[in-house]
C-alpha cells in the first residue's frame, strides 16, 4: 500500500512523465533580445571606467583611489534600481509586461547617451541613476520567461537567459574597449574635436542603437503575457472563474497577492540565495577590471582598456556557449540544487586566484604562466554562471500563484539590486583600502570575499532537492500565451 499523500495540489501526471511543451520561439526570442540589452549597456563601461575616472582628475592623480570612485559609479545603477524595480514589477502584474519593458528600454537608451556626453563626476552619477530609476526590466523579463514556460520545458527556457547574458557580456566589453577614444584608435574617421572632447561617446551610441532595435522589435512583435482583466459581469457568468472563488470576499487564486502574502518560506530562501550569488558575482565583476587595469605596483596587471575588453568579452563568449550547449543537460542529469551548489562553490577559488596571479606577475611579469591562470579564472567564472539559471527556476517555482510572479520577481530583484549596489562600491573600495593600508600585503579584499563565498555555500545547502512542489500549481493556471 502506498504512503503517498494525494491532495488538491497533487499533479495528475508525474512531472517526469509529461511530454515537453514546445517553447514559443518567437516570443522567447524577443525576450532574449531584450535581455541582451542590460549586460550590453552595463558592462560596456567596464573596460574604460577606471581610465575615465583617472582622466576626470577626481582622484588628484592618486591611482590607488580610483577604485573608490569607479565602484561608486558602477553601484549607483543598482542602488537606484532597488528603489523602483519592485514597483515596476508589481505594476506589470496589473497593466501588463509589455508597457513596463518598453519604458525600461527607452530609459536605458537615453541614459547611455547621457553617460557618453558626461564630462564631470556629477553628470556621470546622474546618468547612471537615470538608468536604474527607469529600468524595471530585469525582474519583468524573468516573469515573462516563467509565463512562457512550464515545468516540462523550464530548464531549456531558463538555460537561454545566461546564454544571452553571456552574449551581452561579450559584446559590451568588446564595444566599450574597442570604440573608446576613437580619435586615437581610428584617427582617419574620428579626428574631429567632438571625439576628443567626448572620447567615450561612441561606445555609448553603439549600445544605445542596439537598445533602439530591441525597443522597436518589442513594440511591434511582442504579445502580452498577462491576461486582460475580465469584467465582474463576465466573471460571474463564467463557471471557470466562479470556481476560482472560495467565497465573495476571498481573492481568486490567479489574482495578484498583497506583498506580505508573497513572503513565504520558499520565496525568502530562494531570494536569499539569489542575493548571495548576485552580491559575490557583481563584486568580482567590479574587481576584475580594476585588477586588470591597475599597475603591477598596486596589485594589478596594468592592461589597457582594449585588452581588458577582450579578456572580459572572451569570458562572456565562453560562458554563453557553455550554457547553450550543456546547461539544460547538466540540470536534468544532476538536478537544480546540486548544480547550483557546485556552481557557487567556484567563487572562493576565483577570489583566491587574483592574489596568486598578482604575485606571479610581480615575480615574472606577464609571462605565459600568468595567462594560463587568467584563462583558468575565466573558466571558473563560466561555470559560476550556471547558478543563475538554477536559482531563476527556484524563484519562479516559489511564487504563490501565477499572477504574483511579477511581485515575486520584483521582490527578488529589489533585494538583489541592493546587494549589487553595495557589491561594486564595497569590493573596489576594499581593494584600494587594502593597497593603501597594506592589509595582508594588499590582498585583504580577497580574504574577505573568500569568507563570504564559504557562507554562500552553506546557504545554498538549505535549498530543497527539487524545486518547490507548487510549480505544478503554477503550470495548472497558465493562460493561452504559448500560441505565437
Amino acid at each position: 500500500m502506498s504512503d503517498t499523500v494525494i491532495d488538491e495540489q497533487t499533479p495528475l501526471l508525474d512531472r517526469k512523465q509529461r511530454k515537453a511543451t514546445p517553447l514559443p520561439k518567437l516570443q522567447i526570442a524577443i525576450i532574449l533580445l531584450l535581455q541582451v540589452c542590460e549586460p550590453l549597456t552595463s558592462q560596456s563601461i567596464y573596460p574604460y571606467i577606471n581610465q575615465l575616472v583617472s582622466e576626470l582628475d577626481i582622484t588628484g592623480g592618486d591611482k590607488r583611489k580610483v577604485g573608490y570612485y569607479a565602484g561608486l559609479i558602477e553601484s549607483l545603477f543598482f542602488a537606484t534600481e532597488a528603489l523602483t524595480v519592485l514597483q515596476w514589477s508589481r505594476v506589470s502584474d496589473h497593466v501588463g509586461r509589455k508597457p513596463v519593458m518598453l519604458i525600461g528600454l527607452f530609459g536605458m537608451m537615453i541614459s547611455m547617451l547621457c553617460f557618453g556626453l558626461s564630462r564631470n563626476f556629477t553628470a556621470l552619477i546622474v546618468s547612471r541613476c537615470l538608468t536604474g530609476l527607469l529600468n524595471g526590466n530585469i525582474g519583468v523579463m524573468k516573469s515573462v520567461m516563467g509565463e512562457l514556460t512550464d515545468s516540462t520545458n523550464r530548464a531549456e527556457g531558463f538555460a537561454l537567459m545566461p546564454v544571452v547574458w553571456g552574449l551581452g557580456a561579450t559584446l559590451g566589453p568588446f564595444i566599450g574597449g574597442s570604440l573608446s577614444r576613437p580619435h586615437e584608435r581610428f584617427p582617419n574617421v574620428f579626428s574631429g574635436s567632438f571625439w576628443k572632447a567626448y572620447p567615450y561617446f561612441l561606445p555609448c551610441v553603439a549600445t544605445s542603437g542596439f537598445v533602439m532595435i530591441a525597443f522597436t522589435t518589442a513594440l511591434i512583435f511582442f504579445k502580452e503575457t498577462v491576461p486582460k482583466k475580465q469584467s465582474s459581469k463576465h466573471r460571474s457568468a463564467d463557471p471557470a472563474d466562479s470556481m476560482l472563488m472560495s467565497d465573495d470576499s476571498s481573492p481568486r487564486l490567479d489574482a495578484p497577492l498583497p506583498l506580505r502574502d508573497v513572503l513565504t518560506y520558499p520565496v525568502v530562501l530562494s531570494v536569499s540565495n539569489y542575493v548571495a550569488l548576485a552580491f559575490l558575482n557583481i563584486s568580482i565583476s567590479a574587481l576584475l577590471p580594476l585588477f586588470l587595469a591597475m599597475p603591477l605596483s598596486v596589485g594589478g596587471l596594468g592592461f589597457s582598456p582594449a585588452t581588458i575588453g577582450y579578456i572580459i568579452g572572451s569570458y562572456g563568449a565562453a560562458s554563453g556557449i557553455f550554457q547553450a550547449l550543456y546547461f539544460s543537460k547538466i540540470v536534468r542529469c544532476f538536478g537544480e540544487r546540486r548544480v547550483y551548489i557546485c556552481a557557487i562553490s567556484t567563487m572562493a577559488p576565483v577570489f583566491l586566484l587574483l592574489p596568486i596571479i598578482s604575485l606571479l606577475a610581480r615575480q615574472w611579469g606577464l609571462s605565459p604562466i600568468v595567462w594560463v591562470f587568467i584563462v583558468f579564472l575565466l573558466v571558473l567564472l563560466s561555470l559560476l554562471d550556471m547558478a543563475y539559471g538554477c536559482i531563476f527556476m527556484f524563484i519562479t517555482a516559489s511564487a504563490p500563484n501565477r499572477r504574483s510572479l511579477g511581485a515575486t520577481n520584483g521582490l527578488s530583484q529589489t533585494t538583489v539590486s541592493i546587494a549589487r549596489a553595495i557589491g561594486p562600491a564595497m569590493s573596489t573600495s576594499l581593494f584600494s583600502f587594502s593597497v593603501e593600508r597594506n592589509i595582508l600585503g594588499g590582498y585583504g579584499v580577497y580574504a574577505f570575499f573568500c569568507t563570504l563565498s564559504v557562507l554562500a555555500i552553506i546557504l545554498a545547502s538549505r535549498l530543497p532537492k527539487h524545486v518547490w512542489d507548487h510549480q505544478d500549481f503554477l503550470d495548472g493556471h497558465k493562460g493561452d500565451h504559448h500560441d505565437i
